[in-house]
């Protein structure tokens, strides 16, 4: 082995310097995204109308009064009262004699009577449903009205 093949040895002064400069390589990593379209899809909704009948009870309430002669002396006067569902009422008017008292004029007999009527009137419901269609990538969807 001479001199020239040990690596590890230093040239000496007197000889000429035989080494070559090797240039060292480096790779970078870039690393870049875009947007690639691989297909579209095309959302609409549609309003369904609906006509039901809305059922319901309605109930209607009328008073009838009628007037009842009573002309009868009373000692104070009477309180309202309820008899076999007619409120009864009563008016009393002062009369002037030698001393006053209380004369039972009248008395207001009122019934209720309560009607009951089955109704349907028509309605209309509104229900949305979306729709969603896929498309081709290079299909562009119509415009809608």
């Amino acid at each position: 082995m001479t001199q020239q093949d040990d690596p590890d040895r230093l040239p000496l002064r007197d000889e000429p310097d035989t080494s070559s400069t090797i240039p060292l390589v480096e790779e970078e990593l870039r690393l870049e995204k875009r947007s690639v379209v691989t297909g579209k899809v095309r959302v609409r909704t549609v309003v369904d109308v609906i006509d039901e009948m809305a059922q319901a009870s309605l109930e209607e309430e009328t008073v009838e009064v009628t007037r009842v002669p009573v002309d009868r002396m009373v000692d104070e006067a009477p309180a309202v009262r309820t008899e076999d569902g007619v409120t009864i009422v009563p008016i009393v008017e002062e009369v002037l004699v030698v001393e006053k008292r209380l004369v039972l004029k009248e008395e207001l007999h009122i019934r209720r009577q309560v009607r009951t009527e089955q109704v349907e009137v028509p309605v209309q419901l509104r229900k949305q449903r979306a729709i969603v269609e896929r498309l081709a990538a290079d299909e562009d969807p119509p415009l809608q009205e």
